[in-house]
């Protein structure tokens, strides 16, 4: 068995960044960023009105009232490329480009209009309600990140920088393969000997979430023939992820049927728990990763590995340090045998803020419902001494929790 750190390490070493491709804005929400983006253009263009009023001279209302000249009506989309003189004013609406001349916005509660002429009864200061050009952004700056996951806002604002189309990460395509004659979708005619699948939908929407494409193969039988037919869909795949079969029982037959179709094992079995039974190879230009069966194992071994499998697939900081975080433990703990342990625990937080996690009594790889309820993963080093409640503790934030990333 190797440890965590070095399976996650080895992982990473194998996967290659995806290729950008040009997607449009409309289209670009929750894609990952392949290349900086730069403005077109300036935001503001030039000094905009911020309020419906006047534009005037700060001079001619420094002393008020002050009755001034209307000379222009200046509303959004439209402009008045004379220069103001002393003694004018122009009325303008909110968006509306200055006219020349013009450095201050009265606005219109502050005035009281008669015809050709406006009356100033408030003085205002030089610069107010004026956005000046640049406010937002200039020409030629960069605003989003290559590696960023893109937002709403994101979007936003790509489209006031005038980028209509964005050069972004292509989608891994990770196939997803189950394995076992005593698994059946949900929905399925259920035998006296079968449990229902949820690795396989559970591990998609893992996938989706993270920025990939799932193709899901189905559930193959415990024998080679049909292994062998649904594996086969994997072709061109970036990553094939398979449930179960990973142990070494008569029915685990991944290794051994998929080694004759040129699967090559990097290492298999890991000091961890719930997990060991992992497999990490390549089949072609195919890499693999071969997680446990049982639902919990499933899940915990894909939120360690493939989840930042996929992130580096997709240019992303691909490590988990930034997913953990030390809270207090609410219970007393044994000591650990040799094996990383993962327990499933809840958090909550006291009137000072500080967290505290506290382990499920019961932790059996079969019990999902636990996991869905669980915030975090309480991180047991191999041989750690036995921790006392109260004591700080490593945890990982589980994807979907209130504390993910």
């Amino acid at each position: 068995m190797i440890p965590v750190e070095e399976a996650l390490g080895r992982i990473l070493a194998a996967i290659n960044v995806q290729p950008a491709e040009q997607v449009s804005l409309r289209n670009a929400l929750g894609r990952v960023l392949a290349v900086d983006v730069t403005s077109r253009r300036t935001q503001p263009p030039a000094a905009m009105s911020a309020m419906d009023g006047y534009a005037v001279k700060a001079d001619d209302v420094a002393s008020v009232p002050a009755a001034l000249r209307v000379v222009a009506e200046i509303p959004a989309g439209a402009s008045y490329d004379t220069e103001l003189r002393a003694g004018e004013a122009a009325r303008i609406f909110t968006g509306a480009p200055l006219p020349p001349g013009a450095d201050t916005i009265v606005i219109q509660e502050d005035t009281e209009r008669d015809g050709a002429t406006v009356t100033v009864k408030e003085t205002a200061r030089k610069g107010a309600f004026v956005r000046a050009a640049g406010l937002d952004f200039a020409e030629g700056e960069t605003l989003l990140k290559a590696g960023k996951v893109l937002n709403a806002r994101d979007i936003g604002l790509a489209a006031a920088m005038n980028r209509p189309w964005l050069m972004v990460r292509r989608r891994p395509r990770i196939a997803i393969l189950a394995t076992g004659d005593e698994v059946v979708m949900p929905g399925d005619e259920l035998g006296p000997n079968q449990i229902v699948s949820s690795n396989s939908l559970a591990l998609a929407a893992a996938v989706e979430v993270l920025g990939g494409e799932p193709v899901l193969l189905g559930i193959a039988a415990d024998d080679a023939e049909s292994l062998k037919t649904l594996a086969a869909g994997a072709r061109g795949a970036d990553l094939l992820v398979t449930t179960g079969g990973a142990s070494v029982g008569e029915h685990d037959l991944v290794q051994s049927v998929l080694g004759e179709d040129g699967l090559t094992v990097d290492f298999w079995k890991i000091a961890m728990r719930p997990g060991k039974p992992l497999i990490f190879g390549s089949m072609g230009n195919t890499l693999m990763l071969g997680l446990p069966g049982n639902p919990v194992s499933t899940l915990v071994c894909a939120t360690i590995f493939m989840a930042p499998a996929i992130r580096a697939m997709l240019g992303r900081n691909a490590g988990l340090e930034d997913q953990e975080f030390t809270a207090r433990c609410g219970v007393d703990l044994k000591r650990n045998d040799r094996r990383q342990d993962y327990l499933r625990a809840s958090l909550a937080s006291g009137s000072d803020g500080t967290l505290t996690a506290t382990p499920f009594e019961k932790q059996d790889s079969s019990m999902l419902r636990l996991l869905q309820q669980a915030d975090c993963l309480v991180i047991r080093e191999p041989h750690a001494e036995p921790l006392a409640k109260g004591a700080p503790v490593r945890c990982l934030r589980i994807p979907g929790s209130a504390l993910s990333l």
